[in-house]
């Protein structure tokens, strides 16, 4: 028989847990079939609900802890006094490797925090980045990093655009993603030092084949490459600034369809397509953001996200570890270092040569 996949659900983390992380995990469990779950938070809470779901009783296990970390905690506070928290147990099981990965709901900061602190980063990776799934005209792509480093140089970036390729691949299922750097217009003068010197890197990489250049805000929704690669502060305001357009949109749609009998009457008339377009941008299917680079497989996702957001958490999360995730970010690294260094040694040589030209 196959192996299962061990996930530990930090069970205490998110407005509605642990009901939600339960039943979350009970739709998971019908949609990945190889996994089995670790519930770390109240033992007695969590038996109860287990109870009503006796197959996902059968694969799951619960280590008992009463502490866990509020939502409103500060990171160093949660670094410090929660080292018996449901999320720094069910971290520290990824980091003995009695789980394959983490999912939690729980405080995002906390979470980066107690994450990095106990699985650390991988060979060749400064930071880690938070990425997130975006919807597109064109289907998905992902953007990071998402709020998890404010301010970020140029060899941040290279890494992110590895993690973000490799997070392509494995999860999107794209065999080229083609990668763009955010920035504030497409032309080479364009931007920071910082950003115009991650784009003449990356062209001296294998990644060069699949680098489009510089992309703008409105590049994101209209697809236009498939990893955007930002520093965390630009990629948190955009982030929040497409939510809330989501949002402004839907409550207009919702006042002109209330605004009069006839209006009325065409919703009833359109139904069918405002439901594929209700599914299409439901934020559920685009729960969980990953934190990239860490020795470990850490999602988090979204604090009031309900059962089927949660469940697609678990999906995204139990994608990276079956598809070797971190062993990938590992070769395309190693690979990246080797070329940046040949990129380097050519240079030297080549600048020795024009100055022995230039004495004689």
């Amino acid at each position: 028989m196959t192996a299962r996949l061990r996930i530990a659900l930090d069970a205490m983390g998110g407005d509605h847990a642990p009901d939600m992380v339960v039943a979350g995990a009970d739709l998971a469990r019908e949609r990945c079939s190889n996994v089995e779950f670790l519930f770390v938070g109240d033992e007695a809470r969590i038996n109860a609900l287990l109870d009503r779901h006796p197959a996902l009783k059968s694969i799951s296990t619960v280590r008992h802890t009463p502490d866990f970390v509020a939502m409103d905690a500060k990171p160093s506070v949660a670094l410090r006094a929660g080292r018996n928290s449901s999320m720094r147990l069910a971290i520290d099981a990824v980091a003995a490797g009695e789980a394959a990965c983490v999912v939690s709901a729980g405080n995002t900061g906390a979470l980066m925090a107690i994450a990095k602190f106990v699985l650390k980063t991988l060979p060749g990776i400064d930071r880690p980045a938070i990425a997130s799934i975006f919807p597109t005209l064109r289907g998905e792509s992902v953007m990071l990093d998402m709020g998890a480093n404010l301010e970020c140089d140029a060899d941040n970036l290279v890494q992110f655009a590895v993690m973000g390729t490799v997070f392509s691949r494995t999860v999107l299922g794209l065999l080229e993603p083609s990668i763009g750097l955010l920035n504030v217009g497409s032309e080479e003068q364009k931007g920071h030092e910082s950003i115009r010197e991650a784009a003449a890197a990356l062209r001296d990489t294998p990644l060069a084949r699949n680098f489009h250049g510089f992309v703008e805000g409105n590049d994101i929704a209209a697809g236009t490459v498939d990893v955007i690669v930002t520093d965390g502060f630009t990629g948190n305001v955009a982030l929040k600034a497409a939510e809330g357009t989501a949002k402004l949109y839907s409550e207009f749609l919702k006042r002109t369809f209330a605004s009069s009998l006839l209006a009325k009457l065409g919703y009833l008339l359109a139904r069918g397509a405002f439901g594929k377009l209700r599914l299409r941008m439901d934020p559920r299917r685009y729960n969980g953001a990953m934190f990239l680079g860490l020795r470990g497989i850490c999602v988090k996702s979204h604090g009031g996200t309900d059962a089927i957001g949660f469940s697609n958490a678990i999906a995204v999360a139990a994608d990276m570890a079956n598809h070797g995730f971190n062993d990938k970010i590992r070769d395309q690294l190693a690979v990246l270092q080797a070329a940046l260094a040949a990129s380097a040694a050519a240079k030297v040589e080549a600048d020795g040569q024009g100055s022995e030209a230039a004495v004689q």
